[in-house]
């Protein structure tokens, strides 16, 4: 009898513990979500201009989401048209949000160098909503419009676009205990202005090197990422040797150097906010899609410590 009890406690205390565990709220700073009532600064009519550039444009033609502002055209090959152009109401350029160079910023992917099959692949799995996320977002919800009026020749081509440019180093990695208090502005961290600092705890806090030409969305100008202390070294182990059985070394799929391996994306240099919320994304069901089922294993035993020790080792890596 006593054994009976004792067992529906446990059992009890486990259906607890899970149900907590998975009620848990999704980290805040790796869904950066813009605050309510969050509005863009207004446009004066001002031509606006970033270093090295002869180009100018104006806030409102920064921010038009289907025409993309290109500050340095010789950067790369010339975009191909559903790239460069978008089409209303609800088929958005590619380049405005993942950039003319194809590296991105934390609310959206890096494209730069991945597989063409990949790519098309991804957009078929927003089209058909096994590609979600934990905490919808703006940029979401346009990739998801995007997806479901986008032509197959039209992917094809953005496909071929993203994957024949080469990658470059575009974020640092830096172990810090303490970071800038940070708000959110644009769908990404950037400090609050205040100047003062706070522990980094179990996070990794990604910010604009250059918050003004960031909000130019100038393609030279790229991110910090602040990780914690130790956590590179912690990264590194459970990225090579998979951490003691903890999960899988990533190279098995991804190559030994991070670099992709055939249609398998690669992962060095990336975003840490954006790779964490794919971990996470995975981890929680909320991302399915193929070849998911080959990544849920690789997560389902990683903590939340684990998997910013894993992104910001990754992240630190040159692409």
């Amino acid at each position: 009898m006593m054994r009976s009890i004792l067992a529906a406690l446990i059992y009890a205390a486990l259906l607890a513990t899970s149900a907590a565990e998975n009620s848990a709220e999704p980290a805040a700073w790796a869904y950066a979500v813009n605050p309510p009532g969050l509005q863009p600064a207004p446009d004066d009519g001002t031509l606006q201009h970033v270093p090295n550039s002869v180009a100018s444009f104006t806030k409102t033609q920064l921010r038009d989401l289907f025409k993309v502002p290109d500050w340095y055209p010789d950067d790369h090959p010339p975009m191909s048209d559903p790239v460069a152009h978008g089409r209303s109401p609800s088929t958005y350029a590619c380049g405005f949000c993942h950039l003319p160079n194809g590296l991105g910023r934390p609310e959206n992917s890096s494209l730069a160098g991945l597989p063409a099959e990949y790519i098309v692949q991804q957009v078929a799995n927003f089209r058909d909503g096994s590609r979600k996320s934990s905490v919808p977002t703006l940029p979401l919800t346009l990739m998801i419009a995007t997806a479901n009026n986008v032509s197959a020749a039209e992917v094809k081509d953005a496909a071929a676009y993203f994957s024949s440019l080469k990658p470059r180093p575009w974020i640092r990695v830096i172990e810090a205990a303490t970071v800038p208090k940070t708000r959110v502005l644009g769908f990404m961290l950037v400090p609050d202005g205040s100047g003062d600092s706070e522990p980094i705890g179990t996070r990794v806090i990604e910010m604009p090197e250059n918050v003004p030409l960031t909000e130019l969305r100038d393609s030279r100008s790229g991110f910090i990422a602040y990780a914690p202390p130790d956590s590179l070294a912690q990264g590194e182990a459970l990225v090579t040797t998979g951490g003691s059985g903890k999960t899988v070394p990533c190279g098995i799929c991804h190559g030994t150097d991070l670099k992709g391996l055939g249609p398998v994306p690669a992962l060095a240099g990336r975003s840490p906010s954006y790779l964490f919320r794919q971990l996470y994304n995975i981890q929680h069901g909320t991302r399915a899609g193929s070849w998911i089922a080959l990544m849920q294993p690789v997560v389902a035993k990683l903590s939340e410590e684990e998997m910013v020790a894993i992104v910001a080792y990754v992240a630190s890596r040159t692409p």
